[in-house]
């Protein structure tokens, strides 16, 4: 079913890299926090749903043992761990062009894909299950034009940089670089914003986030950080301290 392949290939993390030492010291970014009042309702008939950080979801997927549900930002339950697979609330193309157009509803940012014994669900923010896939309501995407990258990874002695692509012409003239190669590795991650992606480095055996201009947005201290949508879809980063148990955090390095 293309829902249930979309929503793994969500979950696909690429692992590689190569043991180096960094050979440029890198500057510590302080990201300024955005004002928030504690408390604000994301919707008045769940209190629950409160407002901590406007730029992440109300709904953010956790596993506890080994099923996942949702916690609001305060990191309670709103949603009980039940579910083998749980996405980001958001749209699903297929669902938004269905033939059926009574369903189409259930593809929009208002509901979010779950599993649960090889079953798929859109589920709304309470937890309720409201449509169970069915091949025969599946449509056909029609995908927005694609956000050519502005930036990409360079290899240079087993380093990892970045150079824009459009000006980068001799690799002799570092002045050509964004950042000069000194990373084990580096992953520009997908999102809106081309201009100032989010890149997954590692730097000493741990993974950590830096900005193009080589500012480091989260601090090295994570065994793995997935190359996945998470940043596109809430602005969040999937990462693990032991290698297995992974989890959410926002720019600002909070977990959740």
């Amino acid at each position: 079913m293309k829902n249930i392949l979309t929503v793994l290939c969500i979950f696909t993390s690429l692992f590689a890299f190569s043991q180096t030492k960094s050979v440029k010291k890198v500057t510590v970014k302080k990201v300024a926090k955005s004002p928030t009042k504690k408390g604000i309702s994301a919707n008045t008939s769940n209190p629950d749903l409160v407002v901590i950080n406007k730029d992440i979801p109300v709904l953010i997927p956790k596993k506890k043992g080994d099923e996942f549900g949702y916690v609001n930002q305060n990191g309670k339950f709103i949603i009980q761990p039940e579910y083998h697979i749980a996405v980001f609330f958001y749209e699903d193309c297929n669902l938004l062009n269905s033939p059926n157009e009574k369903i189409r509803k259930f593809g929009t940012k208002d509901y979010a894909t779950v599993e649960k014994n090889m079953i798929s669900y859109r589920i709304d923010r309470t937890g309720k299950r409201v449509y169970q896939f069915k091949e025969s309501d599946v449509g056909k995407c029609k995908f927005e034009e694609y956000k050519q990258q502005l930036f990409q990874a360079y290899i240079l002695n087993g380093f990892y940089g970045i150079i824009e692509k459009s000006k980068f012409v001799n690799a002799a003239d570092y002045r050509q670089f964004q950042i000069y190669p000194q990373y084990q590795y580096l992953f520009i991650l997908e999102g809106d914003d081309v201009a100032n992606p989010m890149i997954v480095a590692s730097n000493n055996d741990k993974f950590g986030i830096i900005d193009v201009n080589n500012n480091i947005i989260v601090p090295f201290e994570y065994a793995n950080i997935k190359r996945n949508f998470s940043w596109k879809l809430g602005k969040m980063f999937e990462v693990t301290k032991d290698g297995s148990n992974y989890y959410y955090i926002d720019a600002n390095n909070k977990t959740y």
